[in-house]
């Protein structure tokens, strides 16, 4: 660790690459399986020295460990050998090299249960997979490029994560875990002492992590490969998928559509993250009334962060829809906010592999429809009952109970709770489960679950949401950059977190999260995400809309009544998000709201 540390801080030497070979040869003669790396990491600096003869005697050393021992020194060996057959020159002996490679990560990582240890074990192929994009680019093939760039975008989506075993010790510490959550949280609000409640939380936040961390997965095997083809195809003429791809920190954009890949630059990786963050940040001041002199700030923020993530792509979009698949770490961008996206049918996915499955994904037989309100919002979370009310399921003695608050940013107020403690029964908005197209006849059949007040309890909730053709719900959402697992949405009993999602045997086709920080992700591994909506996608969803910043919630209301008024008239959600932001007032409140939310998936 302290040779990488040295050659990472450019202090390589002759005497850093026999330290490396000292360390390689001690654990050789313990029989660590890290002797593999201690030579690939001599090779690597030997040959960032011009010694070739150097580094292909440590390489060479390093890469007999790629056909036996464990994967991580089957993996060392394989990116061995892909750094000798590029100093030879073999472009296709290093692409070999990262696909071999690459094979032992997927068969790795399928044998982990928990979706957090498969999304930390493609660290481990970083490098395999930067040596093979950048011998693709370097074959000048965007299609080539395109392969590589899928062969490790969002890889743990592709298969959904072994589900919770049935273990009354996990369910019961699940349990407590909600409940002591959901204390914190009140005595926060009433200004009494926490600590002992987040130790107590803390505590069992252990417990479930390390449960779910020991889970094993299927045997070993993942998806099938990418096929560039099938993704044409599917594109068709109209729809343009924009795939953006970062190489030594520039963005490489891949254009897709009409039966071809292009390939453009753009900008710095790095400036485009600043800008991104800027973004935000002004977002978040559109969320409070009167920044009207704010707007014109953020529309040119959108268009600087055009021309670093799009470049001269920008011109060549065509008219049609389009889908974005950006890099980890670019998942806070506000897409509608740039542009040339701004009036467009947009959608983002985390790789096109995951929006081929989403496209292909069927919505279930019976059509049933769910709407869910915490909590504590300040509107009340209003569009609930005015769904309801739409579709004919309003219970009788719903009210939202006056005094309910929310700051306009998303902070908790002094709320009391919606009062209403009903549900609407079963049944489905149409006869065309989840697709949108038709609303329910007035008078007639069963309208949607509707859970709020004390019937938005977490295990009921998870009943309903589990198979369902459709799902709304409207509550504070919660994002955790220290463990995005535990990231939640407010429920009357306490915190529903993604470990309840990935319970779940298939969740709803398509759901609809109204507040605040839901499409917040973790960036880990190679090109990873963990949250929100990266937990729903692999368990049968095929399209989210969720919101990355904390938006107004009176503003809100207006947007998702117009989103619903879309899909019923049977257009896709990203469809009717575009027709639904068109429609708010033109603003700075309504149109930040606007753009904060992100239509993910191809429902």
């Amino acid at each position: 660790m302290l040779i990488e540390a040295r050659a990472a801080a450019g202090r390589g030497s002759g005497r850093l690459v026999a330290d490396a070979a000292a360390v390689a040869e001690r654990l050789a003669a313990f029989g660590a399986p890290a002797a593999a790396e201690a030579s690939l990491l001599a090779g690597r600096i030997a040959l960032g020295l011009g010694r070739p003869e150097d580094a292909e005697r440590h390489l060479a050393r390093a890469a007999r460990s790629r056909h036996s021992g464990p994967p991580l020194a089957r993996m060392t060996g394989w990116a061995a050998q892909a750094l000798r057959a590029r100093a030879a020159g073999s472009t296709r002996g290093v692409l070999e090299a990262c696909r071999r490679g690459l094979d032992v990560l997927d068969d790795h990582r399928m044998t982990l249960g928990a979706s957090e240890l498969r999304a930390r074990a493609t660290e481990q192929g970083a490098e395999l997979a930067a040596l093979a994009q950048r011998a693709s680019l370097a074959s000048g093939g965007p299609r080539r490029l395109l392969v590589w760039s899928e062969r490790w975008r969002a890889t743990v989506l592709s298969a959904p994560p072994t589900r919770p075993p049935a273990d009354p010790a996990l369910l019961s510490d699940m349990t407590a875990f909600r409940e002591i959550a959901a204390r914190a949280e009140q005595a926060r609000r009433d200004g009494r002492p926490v600590a002992a409640l987040e130790r107590e939380q803390r505590r069992l936040e252990r417990e479930i992590r390390s449960r779910t961390l020991h889970m094993r997965g299927a045997a070993p095997g993942g998806a099938g490969r990418f096929d560039v083809g099938r993704l044409l195809t599917a594109l068709g003429d109209g729809v343009r998928l924009v795939e953006l791809v970062v190489l030594d920190g520039r963005v490489h954009v891949l254009l897709c559509g009409r039966g071809r890949v292009r390939r453009f630059e753009a900008g710095l990786l790095a400036e485009a993250e600043r800008e991104a963050e800027h973004v935000q940040a002004g977002l978040r001041r559109l969320a409070h009334p009167g920044a009207q002199a704010r707007l014109p700030l953020v529309e040119a923020a959108g268009r600087r962060l055009q021309e670093l993530l799009l470049g001269p792509a920008a011109a060549h979009l065509g008219q049609g829809p389009v889908v974005v698949v950006p890099p980890g770490r670019l998942h806070r961008v506000p897409w509608a906010l740039l542009p040339a996206l701004r009036e467009r049918v947009l959608s983002v996915s985390p790789s096109a592999s995951s929006w081929l499955r989403a496209r292909a994904t069927e919505p279930p037989p019976d059509g049933r429809h769910v709407l869910v309100r915490g909590p504590g919002l300040a509107s009340g979370g209003a569009e609930v009952p005015e769904l309801a009310r739409r579709y004919g399921s309003l219970p009788a003695t719903a009210r939202v109970a006056a005094g309910a608050g929310r700051s306009p940013a998303g902070e908790a107020g002094a709320a009391q709770q919606p009062r209403t403690e009903t549900d609407g029964g079963r049944g489905g908005l149409s006869g065309r489960a989840g697709r949108g197209e038709g609303a329910s006849e007035a008078g007639g059949g069963t309208g949607p679950v509707v859970l709020e007040g004390d019937e938005a309890r977490v295990p009921r909730v998870l009943r309903e949401l589990d198979g369902a053709a459709s799902a709304h719900i409207a509550a504070h959402g919660t994002f955790r950059a220290d463990s995005p697992l535990f990231s939640s949405l407010r429920m009357a009993d306490g915190p529903l977190i993604v470990h309840d999602f990935e319970r779940l045997h298939r969740s709803p086709y398509r759901i609809i999260l109204s507040c605040c920080d839901t499409a917040r992700f973790a960036t880990v591994g190679a090109d990873e995400l963990l949250g929100l909506v990266t937990a729903l996608l692999p368990l049968g969803t095929a399209g989210v809309v969720a919101c990355s910043a904390p938006v107004n919630d009176a503003a809100v209301v207006p947007l998702m009544l117009a989103l619903h008024k879309g899909l019923d008239a049977g257009l896709s959600l990203a469809e009717a998000l575009r027709d639904a932001r068109a429609a708010l007032p033109d603003d700075a409140v309504h149109q930040g709201t606007g753009w904060a939310f992100t239509a993910f998936g191809a429902a």
